[in-house]
C-alpha cells in the first residue's frame, strides 16, 4: 500500500536540496517550480539547504532568480552558514584557515570569523572550486601541526551537466590520507544542521522532511535525527543504491514533480 500521501500530510517544512534535486547546473528540473507552488498552496513551507559551500546564500538567491525562482534570505541556508554558526559557538575569536572560495571567505569575514593565513587554531575545508596545490599543502601542514580540522560537508561528488565533479569529501579524503587526521564534518547529515534549522524556523523535528538525491547526506539528515528523509531519483542516487544503503528513505519519489501528486 502506498502511504506517501500520509507521510507528506504530517510535514510542515520541506528542506530542499538544490544540486541534483531542484536543478542540475543551471537548469531547473522539470516539476520543481510546480512543487514550490503546491507547497505554498497547501499552507506548508520550504527551505532550501545545500551542502555546496562553494557559494553563499546570496549567490544562490541570485542563481535561482536567474532561473525564474524568487526566494528570500529566510528561505535558503548552506553548510557554510552552519559552519560559521559552529565556529561562533565553539571557537569564538580563534584563528581560522579556510580552504574555500573567495565568496565563502568573504562571508566568513562578514560574520566576524578571524581568517588567518598562518598559525591557525582551526582549519576549515570547504568545496573549493578554486583549489590549488599550494592551498592543499598549507591545509595539510596546518592539520599535521595540530590545528582542529573541520569540514563544511562530506559530499564526495557534485552533480553537473554531463556527470560529476569532486566535492568537499573527496578533497578531505586527500587531506586525511596525507595527515592521518579525519575532519569533523558539518552540514548534512549532521545534527548541527537540523538544530540550526529548528532554531531558525521554530518547527519540531517531527514536522520536518529533508528532500534530496543523496541517501548519505540528504536522506540521512532526516532519518538519523528524528525527521523524515525523502529521496528523489533525479541526481546521484538511483534505486540500486537504496538496496545497498544502511539508511532507508522514509519515502522515494522519481522527482519533486511526482511529489506534487501526493501533497
Amino acid at each position: 500500500m502506498d502511504n506517501r500521501s500520509d507521510i507528506l500530510r504530517n510535514i510542515k517544512l520541506f528542506v530542499l536540496d538544490m544540486d541534483g534535486t531542484f536543478y542540475i547546473s543551471n537548469e531547473i528540473i522539470n516539476g520543481s517550480l510546480d512543487f514550490l507552488k503546491r507547497v505554498r498552496d497547501v499552507g506548508k513551507e520550504y527551505l532550501f539547504f545545500t551542502n555546496n559551500s562553494s557559494k553563499t546564500s546570496d549567490d544562490y538567491i541570485k542563481k535561482l532568480a536567474g532561473m525564474n525562482c524568487q526566494i528570500t534570505e529566510k528561505e535558503i541556508m548552506t553548510s557554510g552558514d552552519v559552519t560559521i554558526e559552529y565556529l561562533r559557538h565553539n571557537y569564538r575569536g580563534k584563528r581560522v584557515y579556510l580552504m574555500g572560495t573567495r565568496t565563502l571567505q568573504k562571508s566568513f569575514r562578514d560574520a566576524g570569523i578571524c581568517l588567518a593565513e598562518d598559525e591557525p587554531d582551526v582549519v576549515v575545508a570547504a568545496f573549493d572550486t578554486a583549489l590549488t596545490y599550494e592551498k592543499l599543502t598549507k591545509t595539510c601542514d596546518f592539520v599535521r601541526n595540530g590545528a582542529v580540522f573541520l569540514a563544511t560537508h562530506l559530499d564526495i561528488n557534485c552533480p553537473v551537466s554531463g556527470g560529476f565533479i569532486p566535492d568537499c569529501g573527496s578533497m578531505c579524503a586527500a587531506i586525511t590520507l596525507s595527515t592521518g587526521v579525519k575532519p569533523k564534518y558539518l552540514g548534512k547529515p549532521y545534527r548541527e544542521t537540523l538544530d540550526m534549522i529548528l532554531a531558525r524556523t521554530g518547527y519540531k523535528k517531527e514536522q520536518v522532511a529533508f528532500i534530496g538525491d543523496r541517501i548519505y547526506t540528504d536522506v540521512a539528515t532526516g532519518v538519523n535525527n528524528g525527521a523524515a528523509g525523502l529521496l528523489v531519483l533525479t541526481g546521484e542516487c538511483q534505486m540500486k543504491d537504496v538496496e545497498k544503503s544502511d539508511v532507508k528513505p522514509t519515502a522515494i519519489f522519481e522527482s519533486l514533480g511526482e511529489m506534487c501528486e501526493f501533497l
